[in-house]
């Protein structure tokens, strides 16, 4: 019972399909919660079964502490996500902060066992070796505003809402906390292969910082560059789909 609660807590099935030949978890960005996921489990290939990390601290986890150390994140994560996929085939997708997310699950996923994620999808993030030197998380309130503000039409629309913004503001903070003070093992390279796209128009994401990320996988490197932004997936979400269920062997998505 009580593992069967830790898994409601932290993984959401959207559209359950227990036949399905793989199962792909999905790590949400900084601020983000698992329901911007939620049109991806009727529309993916019916052989994936979509999976989505809720992080505490927002929506139905809303009284729970936000964690600010990814390293910690990810140890709470695993549990409930290796009870989620079984003995399934499955792989793992970050968008932004998901993407480190993702990397260090699935590191944490090797040294437990040979049976590690098939594909690494890390979406609109540098690699994990990648730093700059402008630290979001410490920004002024104001600044930090704008920064969410820039990044897509959606967040700046409710960044203009108080109420909303008084919300949106502590979460992204510690999430981006989480995210800039994490430093991944030196030299570190996953068995597991890895899908990095970007937005050919994504400031927080340049090419070089995502060609980086084929220093941290010895099992096969991928780069794809779509039209977009940091949010390029808004627009792109379809051939995102597509690319993830071709590499995962299923036909269409």
């Amino acid at each position: 019972m009580h593992r069967d609660r830790s898994i409601a807590a932290w993984i959401r099935r959207y559209r359950p399909r227990p036949n399905a030949s793989v199962r792909l978890v999905c790590f949400p960005h900084a601020g983000g919660s698992a329901v911007v996921f939620h049109p991806w489990a009727a529309a993916f290939h019916p052989d994936v079964e979509m999976l989505a990390v809720q992080y505490p601290g927002r929506q139905d986890r809303l009284a729970e502490p936000r964690l600010e150390d990814l390293p910690e994140l990810a140890k709470q994560v695993l549990p409930p996500l290796r009870a989620a996929v079984g003995d399934s085939r499955y792989a793992l997708f970050g968008h932004s902060m998901g993407a480190t997310l993702a990397f260090e699950v699935a590191r944490r996923l090797e040294a437990e066992s040979d049976a590690g994620p098939e594909l690494l999808v890390a979406s609109a993030r540098r690699a994990p070796s990648r730093h700059r030197a402008v630290l979001v998380h410490q920004l002024g309130d104001a600044d930090l505003t704008t920064h969410i503000a820039e990044l897509s039409a959606t967040n700046s629309r409710l960044m203009e809402d108080p109420r909303a913004r008084a919300m949106i503001l502590p979460t992204v903070r510690s999430d981006l906390r989480a995210i800039e003070t994490y430093r991944c093992p030196p030299g570190l390279a996953l068995r597991t292969p890895i899908l990095t796209i970007i937005g050919d128009n994504d400031r927080w994401t340049t090419l070089e910082e995502a060609e980086a990320w084929a220093r941290h996988t010895r099992g096969g490197f991928e780069l794809r560059v779509l039209p977009g932004g940091h949010f390029y997936l808004d627009e792109q979400e379809a051939q995102v789909r597509q690319l993830v269920s071709a590499r995962l062997g299923c036909d269409g998505a």
